[in-house]
């Protein structure tokens, strides 16, 4: 979406597709933004080939989306949910991020997801856990698009790249905005604490939601996603 001189990298989640980022997305460009949404391999085709992409592959496109952005805007920021909220971080350390918004960012899966219970990679071929996803109020389906399961061996690709982001944080200089609900079913809210405790950057920002799930951009307090996070990439803007 076309805007101003300033650009918005949108990175949707695991499982996800651009789709989910679609209302931010459009927030962002009314306030003046360029925003491009990357499509993660794997992602918007099926869940076989979700299960063959690695965290190379899903860097590799973050990359592309951040070339494509910054080659016609002065400066870019970068935006991510859940997985890609861990994407954005790491883009972060390897390109001249302008400022990131990491929201619902997984550094502690709760122990209700029972990671315990997952099989070591090499039996994970073939496999794949059903999701239940939980119906957002006033939003088409078509802005919600995810597969109903997830490959056992992107589970692993995921806690891989958990594992990388929490040794990395301290590389992290870019000005940040972390956004989690209190009330998250996936990711525990000991991570943005965490998050906010180990990065590197000097300007960082801590924004709470009391009612939302994870998918906070789709969620009850959307707006208040949508104009926290405008206000504080207009504010790092002057």
């Amino acid at each position: 979406m076309p805007g101003g001189t300033d650009g918005v990298l949108l990175i949707h989640g695991l499982t996800g597709s651009p789709s989910e980022m679609r209302l931010f997305g459009e927030a962002l460009n009314k306030a003046g933004f360029t925003v491009l949404a990357v499509r993660l391999p794997g992602h918007g085709t099926t869940p076989e080939d979700m299960e063959h992409m690695t965290v190379d592959d899903w860097r590799d496109a973050v990359v592309d989306g951040w070339n494509i952005l910054s080659a016609i805007c002065e400066r870019t920021a970068v935006v991510g949910i859940s997985m890609g909220a861990l994407l954005a971080l790491w883009l972060s350390t390897v390109e001249p991020v302008w400022q990131v918004a990491a929201l619902a960012a997984p550094v502690f899966i709760r122990e209700a997801r029972q990671l315990h219970l997952l099989p070591p990679r090499e039996g994970c071929r073939g496999k794949f856990l059903p999701r239940i996803r939980k119906k957002m109020q006033n939003v088409p389906p078509e802005y919600g698009f995810c597969y109903r399961v997830i490959p056992f061996l992107s589970i692993h690709e995921l806690l891989k790249m958990i594992a990388e982001t929490k040794e990395q944080l301290s590389k992290v200089k870019t000005r940040l905005l972390v956004v989690q609900s209190e009330r998250d079913h996936t990711v525990d809210a000991e991570s943005a604490r965490f998050i906010m405790e180990h990065v590197g950057s000097s300007d960082k920002k801590l924004l709470w939601l009391k009612s939302s799930g994870h998918r906070v951009m789709l969620d009850c307090e959307r707006d208040t996603v949508f104009e926290n996070t405008i206000a504080f990439l207009k504010t790092g803007a002057v």
